[in-house]
């Protein structure tokens, strides 16, 4: 009988001779792509890497990270508006991460254990004048200094700070929170001339002939007037002066009733800074309350302490009543904002007059920048310098940027323009070209796979309680304790970060990924292009592109 001879269907080969990659029609990458909160973050913050590595408990790498962007952590913290929150992936999974809290956590950290920033590694020969010495100037200060050149602050107040000392109550943000960050700035080698004020247009013009390049930052510092009140009368008073007098230990005594006219974040900050005061407050705001301008948690901790609302109205006059006190003409009205942040047209509901009884009036509504000593010789549109992309004015070497230049009143956005300034002064002095091109699209949470992250509640600081805070004046939110941070810190998808979790390793039916140097490389002879990996990556950081052969 004859054998038949046969094949084992196992070897002891390699399948490494099969390379099936010609059988593909897309390549997976390693990719980079920006996250949604870095996008939506005011100072272009790194905010999934500095999240990662306060995940790992490398708080100071955290620190290093975040102040890439934003010397003050600590104060952003406190105060931001937090639009990265809600761009945040997570929130269309369960709930947003508190990246607002987490900084503010680092930034805690960082004052705390008394870390301060390298020297600059070389002095360039160049002197640049910042006039203003609030949160855009300080951070071109801080920004133009860690590259080496000469800076010099120009404040026409006694301290630094502008409006996060004067205008912000230490309520909200502690005052040795806002001493640490700038005195760090300072120790940078940044000299400072305070009580030193632009007036006119000379002084501008010696500063531009002495300076190589001038920084405009000199704020917000005319304010808006009611049509139907006078200018002037001793039961007017205006928002600004307001916090300025209470900032300073010495809030002015305007009987027992207030009444604070407007609906952002001033006007909140007035009202509750004379609640502590001992006044009986009521808000008057222009806006419903779900159109205010304030972000939520001002109006709610307002409520808590106190603080009557009456929105949707507006005051039309103020008529002295016999003996003592005011009595307050107002109507409903119908608000509409514009296309445009501070445009909105008001209907008055007819039949809807109403009248409020108080002591004073405090007119929190906003304010001008004050262009006298600047237009002259500087572009100017709608009460605003005219200025490019990058921070630029109308005239050369001078840059302008806050509240002079933008309606978008917010601290971070005062602290991003500063930083976009100071690089395009860096760039300019040193001769280099503009960098051009198209930002990438950020990671949508389709490229998140989100099984790999269990749902989790957001974590949520916790409150002194109302009456407390009321009577010492001490800080209102209370920041993550560790454990909380690190938590919350878990619960970040990482967007566009890959943190070498090893799936796209275990998972490829091909073997043809491979460890190298840290990260990843796919081995393109063996890839057939199906797209697990990408699938199965938690943080959004492959893609898979169509290849032509």
């Amino acid at each position: 009988m004859n054998k038949v001879l046969t094949r084992p269907t196992w070897t002891h080969g390699t399948t490494e001779v099969f390379k099936t990659g010609t059988w593909r029609a897309s390549l997976p990458h390693y990719v980079k792509p920006p996250s949604p909160c870095h996008q939506a973050c005011p100072v272009n913050g790194d905010i999934a890497e500095w999240i990662g590595l306060a995940r790992a408990r490398d708080f100071r790498g955290a620190w290093e990270v975040l102040t890439r962007h934003n010397p003050f952590p600590a104060i952003a913290g406190r105060i931001c508006h937090h639009p990265c929150e809600t761009a945040c992936n997570r929130g269309a999974y369960d709930e947003s991460v508190s990246i607002c809290k987490l900084e503010r956590a680092v930034g805690d950290i960082a004052l705390e254990a008394g870390w301060g920033y390298a020297p600059p590694a070389a002095e360039r020969d160049g002197h640049i004048a910042i006039v203003g010495g609030g949160p855009s100037g300080l951070s071109a200060a801080f920004q133009l200094r860690r590259r080496g050149w000469r800076v010099t602050i120009y404040e026409s107040q006694r301290k630094l700070g502008g409006l996060m000392r004067y205008g912000i109550p230490s309520y909200r943000l502690a005052r040795p929170v806002l001493d640490g960050e700038i005195a760090r700035i300072i120790a940078l080698g940044v000299e400072v001339q305070c009580d030193h004020a632009l007036k006119t247009a000379s002084d501008f013009d010696n500063l531009r002939a002495t300076h190589d390049a001038v920084y405009l930052a000199v704020g917000a510092s005319r304010p808006k007037r009611l049509p139907n009140v006078p200018d002037r009368a001793p039961w007017l008073m205006d928002g600004a002066e307001y916090l300025a007098h209470s900032a300073a230990g010495t809030p002015p005594a305007l009987g027992r009733r207030l009444v604070v006219v407007g609906g952002g974040s001033a006007a909140m900050d007035v009202a509750r800074s004379a609640r502590r005061a001992g006044h009986d407050v009521t808000i008057l705001s222009l806006e419903r309350e779900d159109q205010m301008p304030a972000q939520r948690e001002e109006l709610a901790e307002a409520l808590e302490e106190g603080i009557a609302l009456v929105d949707g109205a507006m005051l039309t006059a103020v008529m002295p009543k016999t003996g003592s006190g005011l009595s307050l003409s107002c109507t409903r009205v119908l608000f509409e904002p514009g296309a445009m942040r501070g445009q909105f047209t008001v209907k008055p509901v007819a039949g809807s007059d109403f009248e409020m009884a108080a002591d004073a009036v405090v007119v929190a509504i906003g304010q001008d920048a004050d262009l006298s000593a600047l237009s002259q010789r500087l572009g100017a549109e709608g009460g605003l310098l005219t200025v490019a992309d990058r921070q630029a004015t109308s005239l050369d070497g001078v840059w302008a940027g806050g509240d002079v230049a933008s309606m978008a009143r917010f601290v971070t956005e005062a602290i991003g323009m500063g930083k976009r300034a100071a690089l395009d002064i860096d760039r300019v002095l040193r001769g280099a070209s503009a960098e051009t091109g198209e930002g990438e699209r950020p990671v949508g949470i389709e490229s998140i796979a989100t099984w790999y992250h269990p749902k989790h509640a957001r974590a949520t600081g916790l409150l002194r309680p109302a009456v407390e805070r009321v009577a010492t004046g001490l800080e209102v939110q209370l920041g993550l304790e560790l454990e909380q941070a690190l938590e919350e810190a878990g619960r970040c998808f990482s967007c566009g970060e890959c943190t070498h979790c090893d799936n796209c390793f275990h998972y490829c039916p091909d073997l043809a990924i491979r460890r190298v140097n840290g990260g990843y490389e796919v081995l393109t002879d063996y890839c057939k292009g199906c797209g697990i990996c990408v699938k199965e990556c938690p943080t959004g950081s492959m893609t898979m592109r169509e290849e032509s052969k």
